[in-house]
């Protein structure tokens, strides 16, 4: 087995580091705790000013989407004001190093309500995090609420020939396996097996792409979230096809955790199979868009606008 490179160790630190910067909680810290703390770090979304908020309609919290393992995964449906018949669907995948986080946070999660406000059905979705359950636990889920969103396109006036999905990080790297994956992988397992996981378009994040790849000084605690997993049947950039959906992909150029060459490296494997494939390198930022070195650019603001435009044209 190839063993598992630095950053995937520093993700898992860092998601764990963050439930330790405010309030320096206990070892017995619970997982919902060490969530709101995440929250704390983190902007959820950008300002509500920033919209017409005629244009965000309802949201119905929690609702179940697949069982996994006896887990009931936990899914948020936001609705846009305006009925437009079936809706395209965008759905939020949320980092955390496999290991933390919540549907309702981190840096992706800013563009839930300009991707609503643009007419979007848009949902945010959990799943079962390492080291309980670790990898491939969590794209298993993800393709799972593909699939029942497929299967419940008419409970929510949903289209579902035009899904698309976005996250950050580890979420970047989970919507990326959706993207390049088929049932071919082994990763659909579970509910609505009848229908396709398969996705129409996706927006990257800063996220892994090529586990294999090796760092001086890799840490063994990236075996909490992979175990013995093959580090190259983790990565997305293994399964790249020419039938693959469009790519974005946004990545800070003095990224320290997640290096901007992973992106890269994806891009040239999508570009090379014919994959219609971006990648915006955000200047002056570090993981998760955080400023180093002075503003970012594009903005944060211009960075949501570039999604909603993206999911505009491929699934519009």
């Amino acid at each position: 087995m190839k063993r598992l490179s630095l950053f995937l160790g520093l993700l898992v630190m860092l998601s764990l580091a963050c439930s330790r910067s405010q309030n320096q909680p206990t070892a017995e810290s619970q997982p919902a705790e060490i969530a709101t703390q995440l929250a704390v770090r983190e902007e959820a979304v950008l300002p509500s000013s920033e919209f017409d908020s005629s244009k965000l309609g309802s949201l119905e919290s929690d609702i179940t989407y697949c069982t996994m393992d006896g887990v009931a995964l936990k899914m948020d449906v936001y609705y846009p004001s305006e009925n437009t018949g079936h809706f395209p669907v965008t759905m939020y995948v949320h980092g955390g190093g496999w290991s933390s986080g919540d549907k309702a946070q981190g840096a992706g999660a800013m563009e839930i309500p300009a991707l609503q406000a643009a007419g979007f059905l848009v949902v945010s979705v959990n799943y079962r995090l390492a080291p309980e359950y670790p990898f491939p636990a969590m794209i298993e889920d993800v393709k799972c609420a593909v699939r029942s969103l497929r299967a419940h396109a008419g409970e929510y006036n949903l289209d579902p020939n035009r899904i698309g999905v976005w996250g950050g990080s580890a979420g970047g790297h989970l919507v990326a396996l959706l993207g390049t994956t088929d049932e071919s992988a082994g990763f659909d397992v579970g509910e609505y097996l009848e229908y396709s996981s398969r996705v129409q378009a996706v927006v990257d994040m800063f996220g892994p792409a090529d586990l294999t790849v090796q760092f001086e000084g890799g840490y063994e605690s990236a075996s909490r979230v992979f175990g013995d997993f093959d580090a190259a049947l983790a990565s997305p950039v293994t399964y790249v096809t020419a039938d693959d959906p469009p790519f974005l992909m946004l990545h800070g150029e003095n990224d320290k955790l997640v290096p901007i060459e992973q992106s890269e490296i994806l891009l040239a494997a999508l570009q090379g199979a014919g994959v219609p494939a971006e990648l915006i390198r955000v200047v002056n930022a570090n993981h998760s868009f955080k400023p180093d070195g002075g503003q970012i650019s594009p903005s944060r603001r211009e960075i949501a606008q570039l999604v909603v435009t993206f999911f505009e044209e491929t699934l519009k």
